[in-house]
């Protein structure tokens, strides 16, 4: 089996190369991997399960780097055993081009054998499988390099509106100074508009003796020494009773 294949990764070409030999990184960006351990300065010991059309088992191999040129190239060797699914040994050359300050360009070309019960799967069915991981692997492993997003500048709260100027004469007055006489255009404003008199705003305004004068005259009267009021809900009930009846 062979595959070939690049991928961009926005992240700097050193730091590509960091986490290419980085337990945790590999580990997180393998498809169902379960561990990742460095056993040397050039070597790794992993478990992977793995799943292969109809069948499944759990992978243990160890993994060399050769070749080595940082941060720029080096090549994996490896070979793995899945116990009675069969075993899986190979290599890849693996190169990183600096392509800016911020982006990088990995390329890699596998070549791989298997045997065992995998073997007899069918060619067809193991390379579909095997680009199908290197896809999840990259996209893990460029999503670990991807750079949060930028927060978005918090927007700064509106000025406060200037002040309104007062003009003689208008609404602006009782804008302008809310403690004021209210406007002459005001509804419910009281004096003259005339007479240059201080005017009030619709605000309630205390009762006038004088003038509730009349009512409680009025409630005093008690014809037959009953009052208005039950003189008036027996008229209503009157009313009420001949439109029912009649």
């Amino acid at each position: 089996m062979e595959m070939t294949g690049e991928r961009r990764i926005p992240a700097p070409r050193q730091q590509v190369w960091e986490a290419l030999n980085d337990p945790q990184s590999l580990q997180a960006a393998i498809p169902g991997c379960e561990s990742v351990e460095r056993i040397g300065d050039d070597q790794f010991q992993a478990k992977v399960s793995l799943k292969l059309g109809p069948m499944s088992a759990k992978f243990g191999g160890k993994v060399k780097l050769e070749n080595l040129n940082p941060p720029a190239s080096y090549t994996i060797t490896g070979e793995g055993n899945g116990g009675a699914m069969g075993f899986a040994k190979g290599g890849a050359d693996v190169a990183l081009e600096e392509l800016g300050p911020s982006e990088t360009l990995l390329t890699y070309s596998v070549k791989a054998q298997v045997g065992g019960k995998m073997a007899q799967l069918g060619g067809r069915l193991i390379d579909s499988t095997a680009k199908q991981m290197a896809d999840q692997f990259f996209n893990r492993f460029a999503a670990g390099l991807t750079p949060p997003p930028v927060a978005e500048a918090v927007a700064e709260p509106a000025a406060a509106a200037p002040p309104v100027a007062a003009v003689a004469g208008t609404d602006t007055e009782y804008l302008a100074d809310a403690a004021g006489p209210g406007p002459l255009t005001m509804h419910g404003a009281e004096g003259p508009s005339a007479s240059g008199a201080p005017v009030t705003r619709p605000n309630p305004r205390p009762l006038d003796p004088a003038g509730m004068q009349p009512l409680r005259l009025l409630g005093a009267f008690e014809p037959f020494g009953l009052p208005l009021q039950f003189w008036g809900g027996a008229a209503i009930m009157v009313v009420i009773l001949v439109l029912l009846f009649l």
